[in-house]
């Protein structure tokens, strides 16, 4: 992998990942861009102890612009964007709307692909190996900042999910605290290694590999399973067989085999749903990718895995956050989790 650093006109980092060491990524940003003036600010709610992030700027970030103004495609045929090179592989810059900056974190925005209408999905196990080694370097190098907490890389992918940019990207947020989700992981582990001796992540993954009606695929290194209180109507967690708390600590054997079986996730996903009118196609499904890492203090028994969900729960339904959910954060969901399992398994036959 070769890593080209750059500068945006503004000020903010941007970086090449390619698999061509000999790739030469040094075309110069040319839009007259003033400097990000942004100033989130962290809160926290007194009745929870969560954090809260108010970061009002964010209400004039890009919105759905047409494919011809994308920000995310390469500078070409004077068309200049977030990405002044004429083509690349990976690309990761400094968001210019973060939520997090300055002492509060940092956001970055991850570019999967130059190509406008492809998906996660349609990438080659190459091309997807490459992703993962920029996430497992950005992973180490924002670990690395001061005041930094946690490192959170996820994709959001589907208008039915909240996406402004239709380009397939991704975002990686530098925490500088422990989100409410990991620090409940994180307290379940610590009491379920105090109640049996064993950890817990370790332990979830056996159950499911002994049910086996549960699982969704498997490979020599990692199982993909749907939970066994899975709170989305289509929910499957991928974990490595060998635990370990980041991306950082996985090792080649893990790498090599994480591509197939991730694209392998990805378009079963995207044959859940049929296109109205065109059954015989495969539909594109709304989901978020997550991966979860150990934070820096306190995450000892927390074990690297990546969530993958969708809110689509039927062809034409979706799962809203309603009274329950949204208000007391107590799910409830309309598909069994071996039934989910089921269809993901057939997904591809």
């Amino acid at each position: 992998m070769k890593k080209t650093l750059a500068k945006l006109a503004d000020g903010r980092e941007l970086i090449y990942f390619d698999t061509d060491e000999g790739a030469v990524r040094d075309a110069p940003d040319l839009r007259p861009l003033d400097r990000v003036s942004s100033h989130p600010q962290l809160r926290r709610d007194a009745a929870t102890g969560d954090w809260i992030t108010i970061a009002s700027h964010r209400q004039d970030r890009t919105y759905h612009p047409p494919a011809g103004e994308c920000p995310l495609c390469p500078s070409r045929d004077g068309r200049l964007s977030e990405i002044p090179a004429a083509d690349y592989e990976v690309a990761v810059f400094e968001n210019r709307f973060p939520s997090l900056a300055g002492g509060t974190g940092r956001c970055e925005v991850v570019c999967f692909t130059p190509e406008h209408a492809a998906g996660f999905a349609d990438l080659t196990p190459a091309a997807a190996r490459l992703v993962l080694d920029a996430w497992t370097d950005r992973t180490a190098e924002l670990s690395a900042l001061p005041g930094v907490e946690q490192v959170y890389c996820f994709e959001n992918r589907g208008a039915e999910i909240g996406v402004t940019l239709a380009h397939p990207h991704g975002q990686i947020y530098a925490f500088p605290f422990v989100t409410p989700r990991t620090a409940k992981m994180t307290a379940a582990a610590t009491a379920h290694r105090a109640a049996t001796g064993r950890n817990l992540f370790e332990d979830l993954l056996s159950d499911a590999r002994a049910a086996t009606d549960r699982v969704v695929t498997a490979g020599e290194h990692w199982t993909a399973f749907v939970p066994y209180a899975a709170r989305w109507p289509y929910e499957v967690h991928l974990h490595p067989h060998r635990r370990v708390p980041d991306l950082t600590r996985l090792n080649e054997a893990e790498r090599a085999e994480f591509p197939e079986l991730y694209l392998d996730l990805l378009r079963r996903f995207d044959r859940l749903f049929p296109v109205p009118g065109r059954p015989q196609g495969p539909a594109p499904t709304p989901y978020i990718s997550a991966w979860h890492q150990a934070p820096r203090t306190g995450g000892e028994e927390l074990a690297l895995h990546l969530e993958l969900f969708t809110v689509r729960r039927t062809p034409d339904k979706l799962k809203f956050l309603a009274g329950t959910e949204s208000g007391t954060e107590a799910f409830i969901n309309d598909v069994a989790p071996e039934e989910a399992a089921r269809r993901l398994r057939e997904a591809l036959a």
